[in-house]
Protein backbone atom coordinates (compact mmCIF):
# COMPACT_ATOMS: atom_id res chain seq x y z
CA UNK A 1 0.00 0.00 0.00
CA UNK A 2 1.48 3.40 -0.89
CA UNK A 3 1.64 5.70 2.02
CA UNK A 4 -0.01 9.49 1.16
CA UNK A 5 2.66 12.22 1.20
CA UNK A 6 2.05 14.97 3.26
CA UNK A 7 1.60 17.92 0.50
CA UNK A 8 -1.10 15.45 -1.63
CA UNK A 9 -4.46 16.58 -2.08
CA UNK A 10 -7.59 14.15 -3.23
CA UNK A 11 -9.90 15.87 -4.60
CA UNK A 12 -13.80 14.32 -4.96
CA UNK A 13 -16.93 15.75 -6.57
CA UNK A 14 -20.86 14.67 -5.34
CA UNK A 15 -23.01 14.77 -8.61
CA UNK A 16 -26.35 15.16 -7.45
CA UNK A 17 -29.62 15.73 -9.01
CA UNK A 18 -30.20 19.50 -8.01
CA UNK A 19 -26.36 20.33 -6.78
CA UNK A 20 -22.65 18.86 -7.60
CA UNK A 21 -20.75 19.39 -4.70
CA UNK A 22 -16.64 19.33 -4.61
CA UNK A 23 -13.75 18.63 -1.51
CA UNK A 24 -10.44 18.84 -1.24
CA UNK A 25 -8.82 16.94 1.52
CA UNK A 26 -5.52 16.29 2.76
CA UNK A 27 -3.41 13.64 3.10
CA UNK A 28 -4.87 13.41 7.07
CA UNK A 29 -8.53 13.69 5.12
CA UNK A 30 -8.87 16.75 6.57
CA UNK A 31 -10.97 19.23 4.23
CA UNK A 32 -9.20 22.26 2.89
CA UNK A 33 -11.92 23.59 0.14
CA UNK A 34 -14.96 22.74 -0.24
CA UNK A 35 -17.97 24.06 -2.64
CA UNK A 36 -21.25 23.38 -4.38
CA UNK A 37 -23.06 24.45 -7.52
CA UNK A 38 -25.85 24.27 -9.09
CA UNK A 39 -26.36 20.89 -11.50
CA UNK A 40 -29.16 22.78 -13.87
CA UNK A 41 -29.85 18.69 -15.12
CA UNK A 42 -32.69 20.42 -16.82
CA UNK A 43 -30.59 21.46 -19.38
CA UNK A 44 -29.04 18.15 -20.55
CA UNK A 45 -26.00 15.96 -20.25
CA UNK A 46 -23.69 17.87 -21.59
CA UNK A 47 -24.28 20.95 -19.73
CA UNK A 48 -23.99 18.63 -16.57
CA UNK A 49 -20.08 18.23 -18.20
CA UNK A 50 -19.73 21.16 -18.52
CA UNK A 51 -20.66 22.49 -14.42
CA UNK A 52 -18.41 19.79 -13.69
CA UNK A 53 -15.22 21.10 -15.47
CA UNK A 54 -15.75 24.49 -14.23
CA UNK A 55 -16.39 23.95 -11.16
CA UNK A 56 -13.53 22.12 -10.86
CA UNK A 57 -11.67 24.82 -12.43
CA UNK A 58 -13.48 27.25 -9.94
CA UNK A 59 -11.90 25.73 -6.97
CA UNK A 60 -7.94 25.34 -8.63
CA UNK A 61 -7.92 29.55 -9.43
CA UNK A 62 -9.39 30.17 -6.12
CA UNK A 63 -7.60 27.70 -3.52
CA UNK A 64 -4.51 27.93 -5.70
CA UNK A 65 -4.86 24.07 -5.43
CA UNK A 66 -3.77 22.37 -8.94
CA UNK A 67 -6.24 19.10 -9.62
CA UNK A 68 -4.83 15.82 -8.92
CA UNK A 69 -4.45 13.71 -12.11
CA UNK A 70 -7.21 11.20 -10.58
CA UNK A 71 -10.47 12.77 -9.40
CA UNK A 72 -13.10 10.66 -7.60
CA UNK A 73 -16.76 11.17 -8.51
CA UNK A 74 -19.72 10.28 -6.92
CA UNK A 75 -22.64 9.47 -9.17
CA UNK A 76 -26.60 8.88 -8.49
CA UNK A 77 -26.87 5.38 -10.20
CA UNK A 78 -23.84 3.36 -11.51
CA UNK A 79 -21.47 2.84 -14.37
CA UNK A 80 -21.90 -0.39 -15.82
CA UNK A 81 -17.71 -0.68 -16.46
CA UNK A 82 -18.67 -4.08 -18.68
CA UNK A 83 -21.16 -2.02 -20.98
CA UNK A 84 -19.33 1.46 -20.15
CA UNK A 85 -22.30 3.64 -19.56
CA UNK A 86 -24.63 4.86 -16.93
CA UNK A 87 -27.22 2.66 -15.82
CA UNK A 88 -30.49 3.17 -13.10
CA UNK A 89 -29.84 7.17 -12.54
CA UNK A 90 -32.75 9.17 -11.23
CA UNK A 91 -30.90 11.93 -12.87
CA UNK A 92 -32.23 10.36 -16.75
CA UNK A 93 -30.05 12.12 -19.08
CA UNK A 94 -27.16 10.11 -17.41
CA UNK A 95 -28.41 6.90 -18.39
CA UNK A 96 -26.76 4.97 -21.50
CA UNK A 97 -24.28 7.72 -21.37
CA UNK A 98 -20.05 6.74 -20.92
CA UNK A 99 -19.94 9.22 -18.19
CA UNK A 100 -16.19 8.09 -17.18
CA UNK A 101 -15.25 8.37 -20.99
CA UNK A 102 -16.56 11.22 -21.66
CA UNK A 103 -15.83 13.42 -17.85
CA UNK A 104 -12.21 12.11 -18.87
CA UNK A 105 -12.04 13.54 -22.27
CA UNK A 106 -13.90 16.89 -20.69
CA UNK A 107 -11.50 17.36 -17.51
CA UNK A 108 -8.55 15.84 -19.34
CA UNK A 109 -7.57 13.82 -16.54
CA UNK A 110 -8.59 10.22 -14.92
CA UNK A 111 -11.49 9.71 -12.64
CA UNK A 112 -13.26 7.10 -10.73
CA UNK A 113 -16.87 6.78 -10.46
CA UNK A 114 -18.79 5.41 -7.91
CA UNK A 115 -22.34 5.11 -6.52
CA UNK A 116 -23.51 7.81 -4.80
CA UNK A 117 -24.94 5.61 -2.00
CA UNK A 118 -21.10 4.06 -1.96
CA UNK A 119 -19.69 6.97 -1.29
CA UNK A 120 -21.91 7.70 1.77
CA UNK A 121 -21.03 4.46 3.54
CA UNK A 122 -17.57 4.93 3.25
CA UNK A 123 -17.27 8.52 4.22
CA UNK A 124 -19.68 7.52 7.58
CA UNK A 125 -17.25 4.47 7.98
CA UNK A 126 -14.26 6.04 7.73
CA UNK A 127 -14.40 9.29 8.89
CA UNK A 128 -18.22 10.02 10.27
CA UNK A 129 -20.75 7.95 12.45
CA UNK A 130 -19.47 4.30 12.28
CA UNK A 131 -15.79 5.50 12.57
CA UNK A 132 -14.95 3.66 15.75
CA UNK A 133 -16.61 0.36 15.10
CA UNK A 134 -15.12 0.27 11.67
CA UNK A 135 -12.03 0.06 12.70
CA UNK A 136 -11.99 -3.47 13.04
CA UNK A 137 -11.62 -4.97 9.46
CA UNK A 138 -14.21 -7.74 10.20
CA UNK A 139 -16.78 -5.16 10.31
CA UNK A 140 -19.63 -4.91 7.91
CA UNK A 141 -21.83 -1.39 7.64
CA UNK A 142 -24.89 -0.71 5.79
CA UNK A 143 -24.89 2.98 4.89
CA UNK A 144 -28.66 4.25 3.59
CA UNK A 145 -29.97 7.06 1.43
CA UNK A 146 -33.35 7.85 2.14
CA UNK A 147 -34.17 11.29 -0.07
CA UNK A 148 -35.47 11.68 -3.28
CA UNK A 149 -34.48 8.70 -4.11
CA UNK A 150 -33.41 5.13 -2.03
CA UNK A 151 -30.42 3.78 -2.19
CA UNK A 152 -27.51 1.52 -0.14
CA UNK A 153 -23.92 0.90 0.15
CA UNK A 154 -21.99 -1.35 1.61
CA UNK A 155 -18.64 -1.26 3.59
CA UNK A 156 -16.88 -3.97 4.54
CA UNK A 157 -12.55 -4.23 4.82
CA UNK A 158 -12.86 -0.41 4.74
CA UNK A 159 -13.97 -0.44 1.23
CA UNK A 160 -17.16 -0.10 -0.59
CA UNK A 161 -18.52 -3.39 -2.18
CA UNK A 162 -19.80 -3.69 -5.55
CA UNK A 163 -20.38 -6.78 -6.26
CA UNK A 164 -20.63 -8.40 -9.46
CA UNK A 165 -23.44 -6.21 -11.23
CA UNK A 166 -21.78 -3.21 -9.51
CA UNK A 167 -25.40 -2.98 -7.54
CA UNK A 168 -24.92 -4.00 -3.66
CA UNK A 169 -26.84 -2.74 -1.37
CA UNK A 170 -29.20 -1.21 -3.89
CA UNK A 171 -32.02 -2.00 -1.73
CA UNK A 172 -34.57 0.59 -3.17
CA UNK A 173 -35.70 -1.02 -6.25
CA UNK A 174 -37.22 -4.38 -4.42
CA UNK A 175 -40.71 -4.78 -4.68
CA UNK A 176 -42.15 -3.38 -1.70
CA UNK A 177 -45.75 -3.31 -2.55
CA UNK A 178 -47.36 -4.99 -4.91
CA UNK A 179 -49.36 -3.42 -7.58
CA UNK A 180 -48.06 0.01 -6.28
CA UNK A 181 -46.91 3.05 -8.11
CA UNK A 182 -44.76 2.85 -10.97
CA UNK A 183 -41.33 3.13 -11.10
CA UNK A 184 -38.62 5.00 -13.16
CA UNK A 185 -36.89 1.90 -12.84
CA UNK A 186 -39.97 0.49 -15.19
CA UNK A 187 -41.46 -1.42 -11.97
CA UNK A 188 -44.06 -0.72 -9.76
CA UNK A 189 -44.25 -0.79 -5.59
CA UNK A 190 -40.20 -0.31 -5.53
CA UNK A 191 -39.10 0.41 -2.12
CA UNK A 192 -38.09 3.88 -3.61
CA UNK A 193 -41.90 4.62 -5.13
CA UNK A 194 -43.25 3.66 -1.00
CA UNK A 195 -40.61 5.63 1.71
CA UNK A 196 -38.76 8.06 -0.50
CA UNK A 197 -39.60 11.88 0.13
CA UNK A 198 -41.20 12.57 -2.67
CA UNK A 199 -43.53 9.27 -2.49
CA UNK A 200 -44.51 9.97 0.99
CA UNK A 201 -45.25 13.84 0.35
CA UNK A 202 -47.38 12.31 -2.46
CA UNK A 203 -48.87 10.10 -0.03
CA UNK A 204 -49.50 12.86 2.24
CA UNK A 205 -51.45 14.96 -0.34
CA UNK A 206 -53.47 12.10 -1.55
CA UNK A 207 -54.92 12.09 2.05
CA UNK A 208 -55.07 15.60 3.11
CA UNK A 209 -55.70 17.23 -0.61
CA UNK A 210 -53.00 19.93 0.42
CA UNK A 211 -48.84 19.51 -0.08
CA UNK A 212 -46.40 19.63 2.88
CA UNK A 213 -42.92 19.05 2.43
CA UNK A 214 -41.74 15.79 4.89
CA UNK A 215 -39.74 17.95 7.01
CA UNK A 216 -42.96 19.78 8.23
CA UNK A 217 -45.11 16.64 8.02
CA UNK A 218 -42.72 15.07 10.36
CA UNK A 219 -43.09 18.01 12.43
CA UNK A 220 -46.65 18.17 12.26
CA UNK A 221 -47.58 14.47 13.04
CA UNK A 222 -48.91 15.01 16.49
CA UNK A 223 -51.58 17.29 15.43
CA UNK A 224 -52.17 16.57 11.85
CA UNK A 225 -53.67 13.24 11.07
CA UNK A 226 -52.87 12.75 8.27
CA UNK A 227 -49.51 13.74 8.82
CA UNK A 228 -49.59 11.00 11.65
CA UNK A 229 -50.93 8.63 9.18
CA UNK A 230 -47.93 9.45 6.39
CA UNK A 231 -45.24 9.01 9.14
CA UNK A 232 -46.85 5.58 10.43
CA UNK A 233 -46.88 4.45 6.63
CA UNK A 234 -42.85 5.34 6.24
CA UNK A 235 -42.15 3.34 10.02
CA UNK A 236 -44.20 0.39 8.70
CA UNK A 237 -42.56 0.12 5.26
CA UNK A 238 -39.06 1.24 6.73
CA UNK A 239 -39.29 -1.81 9.07
CA UNK A 240 -40.16 -4.17 6.55
CA UNK A 241 -37.99 -3.02 3.44
CA UNK A 242 -34.81 -3.03 6.14
CA UNK A 243 -35.73 -6.04 7.54
CA UNK A 244 -35.55 -8.13 4.01
CA UNK A 245 -31.81 -6.28 4.33
CA UNK A 246 -30.90 -7.21 7.59
CA UNK A 247 -31.86 -10.89 6.74
CA UNK A 248 -29.53 -11.04 4.25
CA UNK A 249 -26.47 -9.47 4.91
CA UNK A 250 -26.80 -8.82 8.81
CA UNK A 251 -24.58 -5.92 8.92
CA UNK A 252 -22.55 -4.52 12.31
CA UNK A 253 -24.27 -0.89 11.87
CA UNK A 254 -26.82 0.75 9.54
CA UNK A 255 -26.30 4.39 8.80
CA UNK A 256 -29.38 6.38 7.35
CA UNK A 257 -28.77 8.97 5.41
CA UNK A 258 -30.55 11.73 3.33
CA UNK A 259 -33.66 14.13 4.05
CA UNK A 260 -36.28 11.11 5.17
CA UNK A 261 -33.36 10.05 7.11
CA UNK A 262 -33.25 12.55 9.52
CA UNK A 263 -36.31 12.17 10.57
CA UNK A 264 -36.45 11.61 14.31
CA UNK A 265 -39.24 8.56 14.54
CA UNK A 266 -36.95 6.35 12.76
CA UNK A 267 -34.44 6.33 15.52
CA UNK A 268 -37.39 5.34 18.32
CA UNK A 269 -38.29 2.39 19.49
CA UNK A 270 -41.40 2.34 17.16
CA UNK A 271 -38.88 1.58 14.24
CA UNK A 272 -36.94 -0.80 16.18
CA UNK A 273 -40.12 -2.99 16.65
CA UNK A 274 -41.35 -2.09 13.26
CA UNK A 275 -38.20 -4.10 11.74
CA UNK A 276 -38.53 -6.86 14.46
CA UNK A 277 -41.88 -7.85 13.05
CA UNK A 278 -39.96 -9.30 9.78
CA UNK A 279 -36.77 -9.72 11.48
CA UNK A 280 -35.71 -13.27 11.29
CA UNK A 281 -34.45 -12.98 14.92
CA UNK A 282 -36.42 -11.96 18.05
CA UNK A 283 -34.29 -8.81 18.44
CA UNK A 284 -32.77 -6.12 16.56
CA UNK A 285 -29.10 -6.17 17.92
CA UNK A 286 -27.23 -3.39 16.05
CA UNK A 287 -27.38 0.31 16.18
CA UNK A 288 -29.23 2.06 13.05
CA UNK A 289 -26.80 5.82 13.42
CA UNK A 290 -27.78 9.20 12.12
CA UNK A 291 -24.45 10.58 10.10
CA UNK A 292 -21.86 12.84 11.77
CA UNK A 293 -21.15 14.70 8.39
CA UNK A 294 -24.63 15.86 6.77
CA UNK A 295 -25.64 15.87 3.97
CA UNK A 296 -21.76 16.27 2.48
CA UNK A 297 -21.03 12.55 3.07
CA UNK A 298 -20.97 12.06 -0.45
CA UNK A 299 -18.50 14.37 -1.45
CA UNK A 300 -16.34 12.76 1.38
CA UNK A 301 -16.48 9.58 -0.11
CA UNK A 302 -15.77 10.68 -3.35
CA UNK A 303 -12.53 12.00 -2.34
CA UNK A 304 -11.79 8.58 -0.54
CA UNK A 305 -11.99 6.94 -3.77
CA UNK A 306 -8.55 8.48 -5.23
CA UNK A 307 -7.11 8.04 -1.50
CA UNK A 308 -4.18 5.86 -0.87
CA UNK A 309 -5.55 3.06 1.58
Amino acid sequence: MRVAAMDEHYWGIDLGGTKIEAVVIDSSMKPLYRCRVATEASEGYSHILERIRQLIEMISLESGIMPPELIGIGTPGRYDAACAIMKNSNTVCLNGRNLKDDLELTLKRAVVLENDANCFALAESRLGAAVSLMRDPSKLAFGIILGTGVGGGIVYGGKARRGAHGIAGEWGHNELLSGGEPCYCGRRGCVETVISGPALERYYQKLSGGFKPLEQIARECNADEAAAATIERLIFYFGKALAAVINILDPDVCILGGGVGQIEQLYAQEAVQAIERHLFNSELRIPLLQPLLGDSAGVFGAALLAYPF
